[in-house]
C-alpha cells in the first residue's frame, strides 16, 4: 500500500514558477529499500539548476531534490542502511536522494545514514551535498597540514564546510568574501580577504605562499587570480567554471562525474561521523514551511542566504 505523501515536482522545464506539490506515494520498500518520513528537505543550488532545461535520460516529471533528514517508517526484509543496523523510528540522514522536496520517500538504504546527534532536522538535511562536495575539492588538490590555500566563496555552504575540514586537516585557508562575509569567514578559522578589484594583490600582501587554489564561485576573477598565483594546474579545482578548467587544463569537479560520485559516496560515512563529535556544523540561515518550496528557491537564488535553508513538511 505504501504511504501516501506530497513531493514536489518539475512537470515541465523551466524555473520553479512551474514547480507543483503533487500527491503520491511512497511505495513500501523492498529488499535493500527503507522508507523516511522527511523532517526536513535540504536545499542546494543544484535542485533548481537541475531541472531548468532538458538533461539527457531525465524524464519529466522530475522529482525535486537531493538530501534529506527525518525518521525511519519502514525497512524492507533483511535490509541495512549506510551505516549499519536500523530500526523503525530511527532518526536518518540521505544524501543523493530523488525527489527529496516531500513528506515521506522510499529510498535505497545504503543511502541512509544515522543522523549526528548536534545536529537539527534541518540542519543534518543540509551536510552531505556541501560537505561532500567540500570533502572532494580539498582531496583533488592534495591539501596538507602546513599549506595555505586560497578558497574562493569561502562564506558559502560550500566554502564554510571546506573552511572546517581544512582545520582538521591543519591546512590554513585565505577565503575570498563580501564584507558581510567576512566575520564567517573568520569564525570559522579562515583569512578573510575582500574580492574584487585588486584581489591578487590583496592575497600577495598577505605575505603567505598560496600552495592551492579551490574555487567556489566561478567568476572570472577568482579563475584568474588561481592561475596568477598557482603554477602547478593539478592544484587548481573549481566546481563552477567548468569551460575555464578546460581552457586552462585544472580540475573541474561535479556530482555526476562518476569519480566525484564514487569520491563522495565514499566520504559520506566520515562526515557524519564527524558532525556526530560536534567537529563539524551547519549554518543554517531559514527554513520554510515544505508549501513554500518556490519562495524558499526565490530566497535561495538571491546568492547570500547567509547559511543553509530547510524545508520542513
Amino acid at each position: 500500500m505504501g504511504v501516501a505523501a506530497q513531493q514536489w515536482i518539475a512537470p515541465e522545464w523551466g524555473g520553479p514558477q512551474r514547480w507543483r506539490l503533487a500527491d503520491t506515494t511512497a511505495p513500501d520498500p523492498q529488499q535493500g529499500e527503507v522508507t523516511i518520513r522527511v523532517r526536513a528537505a535540504g536545499m542546494n543550488p543544484a535542485d533548481r539548476k537541475h531541472v531548468a532545461a532538458p538533461r539527457p535520460g531525465v524524464a519529466l516529471p522530475v522529482p525535486i531534490g537531493y538530501e534529506i533528514s527525518g525518521e525511519i517508517l519502514a525497512i524492507g526484509p533483511g535490509t541495512r542502511i549506510g551505516s549499519g543496523e536500523v530500526q523503525v523510528g530511527d532518526e536518518v540522514v540521505a544524501f543523493r536522494v530523488r525527489g527529496g522536496y516531500a513528506t515521506a520517500l522510499t529510498i535505497p538504504a545504503e543511502k541512509a545514514f544515522r543522523k549526528p546527534g548536534p545536529l537539527s532536522h534541518a540542519e543534518a538535511a543540509n551536510l552531505l551535498l556541501a560537505g561532500t562536495t567540500a570533502a572532494e575539492m580539498l582531496d583533488r588538490v592534495h591539501a596538507a597540514a602546513g599549506e595555505t590555500i586560497l578558497l574562493h566563496g569561502a562564506s558559502g555552504a560550500v566554502g564554510v564546510m571546506v573552511l572546517q575540514l581544512a582545520a582538521l586537516r591543519g591546512v590554513r585557508v585565505i577565503g575570498t568574501a563580501s564584507a558581510a562575509g567576512a566575520e564567517r569567514v573568520r569564525g570559522f578559522g579562515g583569512i578573510p580577504i575582500a574580492y574584487g578589484d585588486g584581489l591578487l594583490d590583496r592575497v600577495r600582501g598577505t605575505g603567505i605562499p598560496v600552495a592551492a587554489a579551490l574555487d567556489a564561485i566561478g567568476t572570472d576573477e577568482a579563475v584568474d587570480v588561481s592561475l596568477a598565483l598557482v603554477e602547478d594546474r593539478a592544484r587548481i579545482v573549481t566546481i563552477a567554471a567548468p569551460g575555464r578548467a578546460a581552457e586552462h587544463g585544472f580540475g573541474a569537479i561535479a556530482g555526476t562525474q562518476p569519480a566525484s560520485t564514487a569520491f563522495r559516496d565514499g566520504i559520506r560515512g566520515e562526515l557524519v561521523r564527524l558532525a556526530d563529535e560536534g567537529r563539524l556544523v551547519v549554518p543554517l540561515a531559514r527554513t520554510y514551511p515544505l508549501s513554500e518550496a518556490v519562495e524558499a528557491t526565490r530566497f535561495l537564488a538571491e546568492g547570500h542566504p547567509g547559511g543553509k535553508v530547510a524545508l520542513i513538511p
